[in-house]
């Protein structure tokens, strides 16, 4: 029995509601919390890097024994995954690597930063092996987050589309070759190379500007509103072709599990065809509702990235809407490859998870771009100026619920 690596959730065809009522009541969800925010937050209110009160235990979660410690799981991880992927059986059926790497690694990201904040920074393998070498060549600022970007695209294409995604030979030489591209970049730009290159780290630091947990801006470790955390992130330039990658890659997934795609009998040329193409429809629908925004806004207002971070909460919410079931199912085979209960939870409750967890993303995504408009829009606009944004926001929901749906 082969991992199931199509992230297919379980249930999706089982809406506990329909269809129908499922869309007009997150579409109006979306709208109702904007309608509250026009009439109760007259004036920006979130104070992003600068918010937040010390966490206790300040010092010693910062220390260095317990970075050296967190370090070493990073690298005791790694070496243990490496040795069962390469020298473990190579089915999916019989070895466990496929799951950690799938579920326990890439979905536990979201849970991890999101209870922890940017803790992948010192649990990161790659970054500790890359950290003797102290690179000192700067990091060209036009790369941006391009290398980021390019290393997330490659995993995803081996997720979604190569074919043979759950082959762990495959993913051994997937992850052996990330590791040693990325620790000789670490090795001579430094581990500045980490913060804008290292896909999954950047993803995973995205993801904790939701958490109650940040960085202040004089660094040091808070507690804060997560609308804080993600104003936070507006300052990083580039972030936004991420964002877009990651919430186009699970508008495909969602669209593999249709009826219509399996009648295709797609191969890899199509999958990777149609992994882009929902990577760009998502990169256009983004960049039409900023260009019917734009008019409105002040001068001196960059408005691609001005609002990228808004679309942060509703990554996350897609992320968990359509790896929600698979984590639940398939994480069962890190510890058995041949077992999984699929009665584990019944598909009323997967289906209720998926729905909520796209809500509330798009909810508080409203919130965040609401606060962000009034600061960037000008006088006068400062309501009819989100209308393109709070459309498009309105757009997703239909589109997210509609493919976890599985109509």
């Amino acid at each position: 029995m082969t991992i199931v690596l199509a992230h297919g959730l379980g249930g999706r065809s089982d809406l506990p509601v329909p269809l129908w009522l499922a869309l007009y009541a997150g579409a109006a969800a979306v709208l109702a919390s904007f309608v509250a925010l026009t009439l109760l937050w007259k004036t920006p209110r979130l104070r992003g890097a600068e918010a937040g009160r010390p966490l206790p235990f300040e010092r010693f979660l910062d220390s260095r024994a317990l970075s050296h410690v967190l370090n070493g799981l990073g690298l005791v991880f790694l070496a243990g995954f490496l040795a069962v992927a390469w020298f473990g059986p190579d089915t999916s059926a019989a070895n466990p690597a496929p799951a950690w790497f799938y579920v326990w690694f890439w979905v536990g990201l979201v849970p991890l930063s999101l209870l922890f904040g940017p803790v992948w920074r010192r649990l990161n393998p790659v970054r500790t092996l890359a950290s003797p070498f102290r690179g000192r060549r700067p990091l060209p600022e036009r790369l941006a987050h391009w290398p980021a970007v390019a290393s997330l695209l490659a995993f995803l294409w081996l997720e979604l589309a190569s074919g043979h995604s759950d082959s762990p030979r495959l993913i051994a030489a997937f992850v052996t070759v990330y590791v040693v591209i990325h620790v000789a970049c670490g090795a001579v730009y430094g581990p500045r190379w980490f913060d804008r290159g290292d896909g999954f780290e950047v993803y995973a630091v995205l993801i904790a500007g939701l958490s109650p947990v940040g960085r202040r801006a004089d660094g040091r470790l808070v507690v804060r509103s997560p609308l804080d955390g993600l104003l936070a992130l507006s300052g990083s330039p580039g972030l936004t072709p991420l964002i877009l990658v990651v919430l186009g890659s699970t508008a495909f997934d969602g669209l593999t599990r249709l009826p219509f795609w399996s009648d295709l009998a797609p191969s890899v040329p199509l999958a990777t065809a149609g992994l882009l193409a929902a990577i760009g429809l998502t990169a256009a629908a983004y960049a039409g509702g900023i260009r019917l925004t734009r008019p409105y806004l002040r001068r001196g207002t960059e408005p691609y990235t001005g609002f990228a971070h808004t679309l942060v909460p509703i990554m996350v919410g897609y992320t968990v809407a359509h790896y929600f079931s698979f984590a639940l199912f398939e994480g069962q085979r890190g510890f058995d490859p041949a077992v999984a209960d699929y009665t584990l939870v019944p598909a009323a409750a997967i289906a209720l998870v998926q729905v909520g967890a796209i809500v509330l993303g798009h909810v508080l995504a409203v919130c965040s771009a609401h606060d962000r408009a009034l600061g960037v829009l000008r006088s006068g606009y400062r309501t009819v100026g989100q209308y393109p944004l709070l459309a498009l926001m309105v757009g997703y929901t239909a589109v997210g619920i509609f493919l976890v749906s599985g109509a």
